[in-house]
């Protein structure tokens, strides 16, 4: 069963206005509202009192008014002067606080420095001993080759005179 492309157009097509007017419908509805109710409204609305910078943001009832609060901000030296000196006591606290902290850190990194040369001292003294050892070896290598070139020329002066006196390499074996 094949379906015709003109159909399939036509029902993609017939989706497509569904689904915008699905998105836009339901806004655009609310705009019309709120406009026609303001233009009707507008007609029969007095006008209202737009003299705000009067009337306070909120008003407290008379019984519950309290006058200090007017006062509230205005300077008493009294109180400044014991706000001063707090303000002072809490700097000179947060100083001695942040002095202490500090201390505290140089305190860990003048251990970890001295962590520090402990391991590389350690670590010294073991560079040392195997630059010590390398150096014995070596010694110990330079005398055997010494010795190794010595006893090879020993044999040398040996097998001439063997060979002076008729020896030769196989007839050694031969007789063995």
């Amino acid at each position: 069963m094949a379906v015709k492309p003109r159909v399939l157009k036509a029902a993609l097509g017939l989706m497509a206005v569904c689904l915008a007017a699905y998105i836009v419908g339901p806004p655009l509805y609310w705009h019309l509202m709120e406009g026609l109710a303001s233009a009707s409204a507008s007609a029969s609305c007095p006008l209202c009192n737009c003299d705000c910078d009067s009337v306070p943001l909120l008003s407290i009832p008379q019984g519950l008014n309290n006058a200090s609060f007017a006062d509230c901000a205005k300077h008493d030296p009294d109180v400044s002067e014991d706000t001063q000196k707090n303000f002072a006591e809490l700097l000179s606290e947060e100083l001695k606080l942040r002095e202490a902290e500090a201390l505290e850190h140089q305190q860990r990194a003048d251990m970890a420095l001295l962590e520090a040369k402990k391991v590389t001292s350690q670590y010294q003294k073991e560079a040392d001993k195997c630059n010590s050892g390398m150096e014995t070896c070596e010694e110990a290598r330079e005398k055997s080759e010494a010795a190794l070139s010595a006893q090879r020329q020993m044999t040398a002066v040996w097998e001439q005179r063997a060979r002076q006196r008729g020896w030769r390499e196989g007839s050694a074996r031969s007789q063995s």
